[in-house]
């Protein structure tokens, strides 16, 4: 069962009651919206957020709300792949792998943060990718451009989970850092749900040195 209307109501009255400080990190739900998609009927959530200035967004499938070992996906934008289909990277794949997943589910949370091109930025993502047309890989390419490896961080996604009062999580992940981070911030991760995507050619060798280089699980399908 999806999120009924006294829970949406109750949900968004406790947000609006809610008074930030100017110290502290403020994460509150605006709006939630039924949404039907061709992965299953969700419902989405808008996010406000003090911390960075961009509307995040979580696509939910049934009543989240309090539970337990709820699958959760962390997925941050990718205007070139999740848009366009770009295969230099998997994250189109990802994205959809995961809302095909959730949306067999019971219930089930993705979690769409702004986060382009690992937290650099779209124009720089854009730069790191010419970087890489010169034979430079991945990390190099960042770290050229003076970022680390990966620039994200998930305070405000394990932030939103709690104002859904999620007690834990199954995140489905390849990434350790995801769950160290979540873990660090008191979200309990019962356990990591791999995502498994087959390489191509164009980007076989971003994969691994994600593998290499980030320690990312890429688990392959038998």
């Amino acid at each position: 069962m999806p999120l009924q209307r006294p829970q949406i109501e109750e949900i968004l009255k406790e947000n609006e009651t809610h008074q930030c400080l100017p110290a502290e990190t403020c994460v509150k739900i605006v709006a939630i919206a039924d949404l039907p998609s061709r992965f299953g009927h969700f419902q989405v959530i808008a996010f406000y957020n003090n911390l960075d200035d961009k509307e995040h967004a979580v696509f939910v499938k049934g009543d989240v709300v309090g539970k337990e070992d709820v699958p959760v996906r962390l997925h941050s934008e990718c205007l070139t792949g999740d848009a366009v289909g770009s295969l230099r990277c998997d994250c189109r794949d990802q994205l959809e792998e995961s809302l095909r997943y959730i949306g067999n589910l019971d219930n089930g949370l993705l979690l769409y943060l702004r986060q382009e091109g690992r937290g650099i930025g779209f124009i720089n993502k854009i730069k790191a990718y010419q970087l890489q047309d010169f034979g430079y890989d991945t990390v190099e390419a960042n770290e050229m451009l003076g970022f680390k490896a990966d620039e994200r961080e998930y305070k405000i996604a394990a932030h939103m989970l709690y104002s859904l009062k999620v007690k834990s999580i199954k995140l489905i992940t390849n990434n350790p850092e995801k769950i160290k981070s979540l873990e660090q911030y008191g979200i309990k991760v019962a356990k990591r749900v791999p995502i498994v995507i087959e390489p191509n050619e164009f980007n076989r060798f971003y994969l691994e040195t994600k593998r290499q280089k980030s320690g990312h699980l890429l688990d392959q399908k038998e």
